[in-house]
């Protein structure tokens, strides 16, 4: 009957087409069925987004050590992390928590691929709110009376009548330096990157003097490793250029722009990086080194903590030899920039002008980078050096022979 009557009130000449619809029309149900699949789908979906909170998910894990400080045993709880192959280039940080006195833990971090393991000390707040005892490891031979507490860990201090600038100093015959012209010779740069800061350490003799920049993974291990092999060794601190910000030297640069607090502050975090230096030097910094009203403040602070001071020479218009002087401060100021042209002939040609100027003058000091060819010219002339009736000293007694002459 039902049939007869659609049959019946369909339009003339559609009878089979609707039939045919029919045919293929979904049952209601099946409909219902895949909305409902779907929408259990999407709350899935949004509820993983929402709960899970993981941006790195899916990249590789890394296992964070973390180790108390000052615990005999050095117990470490292991943590597992997901953390992006670059940590850095993400903006994350290790977690860790600190101890109920607040005081830094030491924490190794361990590459999932390559199982490299690397130590970071790390405090409860940024570099810049660091509190006095989130500091490295108190590097083997560092006189412990010749250290101040400062907000960034410890600094360089005057005690018992003992400077740095004294303790520090490589071992050198100096009345025989009294007696005959010098050379001093300090590589620079080195702290970031290390297989040519280890090249310049193991490769050339103890009395060239070797510069540390605050920056890499472990400048202080670096440095340890230095004094170890019986070199001087300075710390660089970074100074404004001309160009800047364009041309940056790093964290915390002291600026002409800032006022004498501020860049103390600044000098004081790049003094706790590690300890041993006999004296610091600017990395880069024409700027700042040729404007008298900051670069007082930084001379006299290195004079007030036994340290000597080298100028680096790239600024005609440095204010540091004047001002140095006013305070009686170690001081010596680089004469040949000896891979400024960083070819065989140009480094065999300005190791020849240095030779010169030691004749000429008495002391003669020459600066460097850590270059491959730097490294092979420099270690081939030194050898030769004997012969030419001139002698290699560390940078320390340059400086106290320029002083007295």
């Amino acid at each position: 009957m039902t049939e007869t009557a659609d049959d019946l009130s369909a339009p003339l000449g559609q009878k089979t087409a609707a039939r045919g619809k029919r045919r293929f029309r979904l049952p209601f149900t099946a409909m219902q069925a895949l909305a409902v699949l779907l929408g259990l789908f999407l709350v899935v979906f949004a509820c993983f987004a929402i709960f899970a909170d993981n941006p790195f998910g899916g990249e590789p894990t890394a296992h964070v050590a973390i180790r108390q400080k000052g615990q005999g045993n050095e117990q470490a709880e292991e943590k597992a992390a997901s953390a992006a192959p670059s940590v850095a280039d993400h903006g994350a940080k290790p977690a860790a928590k600190q101890s109920a006195g607040g005081e830094p833990r030491t924490v190794t971090i361990i590459d999932g691929s390559s199982g490299k393991r690397q130590d970071m000390v790390i405090g409860s707040d940024s570099a810049d709110k660091a509190e006095p005892d989130a500091q490295p490891a108190t590097m083997a031979g560092i006189d412990q009376r010749l250290l101040e507490k400062s907000r960034y860990g410890m600094i360089p201090a005057v005690a018992d009548g003992l400077k740095p600038f004294t303790v520090y100093a490589a071992e050198a015959d100096r009345a025989k330096a009294a007696k005959m012209p010098v050379v001093a010779i300090v590589i620079g740069g080195l702290g970031v990157g290390a297989a040519k800061t280890t090249d310049a350490i193991m490769k050339l003799p103890p009395a060239v003097t070797l510069a540390f920049t605050p920056y890499g993974a472990d400048p202080g291990k670096l440095a340890a490793r230095a004094r170890a092999q019986r070199h001087e060794i300075l710390l660089q601190i970074p100074m404004e250029p001309f160009d800047y910000p364009d041309n940056d030297p790093g964290p915390q640069t002291l600026l002409a722009t800032l006022g004498p607090e501020q860049n103390l502050d600044r000098l004081y975090w790049h003094l706790s990086r590690f300890q041993g230096y006999a004296g610091i030097a600017n990395f880069m910094g024409a700027r700042f080194v040729a404007t008298d009203a900051v670069m007082q403040p930084v001379i006299r602070e290195a004079a007030k903590r036994g340290l000597g001071y080298f100028d680096d020479g790239s600024s005609p218009r440095s204010v540091a030899p004047s001002l140095a002087a006013g305070q009686t401060l170690p001081f010596a100021k680089a004469d040949v920039a000896i891979d400024a042209v960083p070819t065989s002939a140009e480094i065999d040609r300005a190791l020849a002008k240095l030779e010169g100027l030691a004749r000429e003058h008495g002391v003669a000091v020459g600066v460097a980078s850590a270059l491959p060819i730097s490294i092979e010219r420099i270690g081939a002339w030194i050898k030769a050096l004997d012969g030419h009736g001139i002698l290699l000293v560390p940078l320390t007694t340059a400086m106290l022979k320029s002083k007295s002459s």
